[in-house]
């Protein structure tokens, strides 16, 4: 009886642990993404003066959400227009 509650405490802590991992690797992954986004945006070129500083506060001031946006409206345009020539 002891060493089936034993092995159940076990479990918990791993699985416990496990979940944590995984909770930390996605939170990493989004967070190097994000810092990607943001560089993009400060180094980028736009054709109006005001879309570079748009877009940095809409990275910076929506986080995750914001660097998705950009990602699909400005950085994925900008890769499949450049696959075209």
């Amino acid at each position: 009886m002891v060493d089936k509650i034993a092995l159940m405490i076990l479990f918990d802590l791993l699985y416990g642990f496990f979940i944590w991992l995984v909770v930390f690797f996605i939170v990493g992954c989004l967070l190097v993404f994000w810092i990607f986004m943001l560089l993009d945006a400060l180094k980028r070129k736009f054709s109006k003066e005001g879309d570079k500083t748009i877009w940095m506060l809409l990275i910076i001031l929506s986080g995750i959400l914001g660097a998705i946006i950009y990602y699909f409206m400005i950085k994925r345009k900008d890769k499949i227009s450049n696959k075209d020539h």
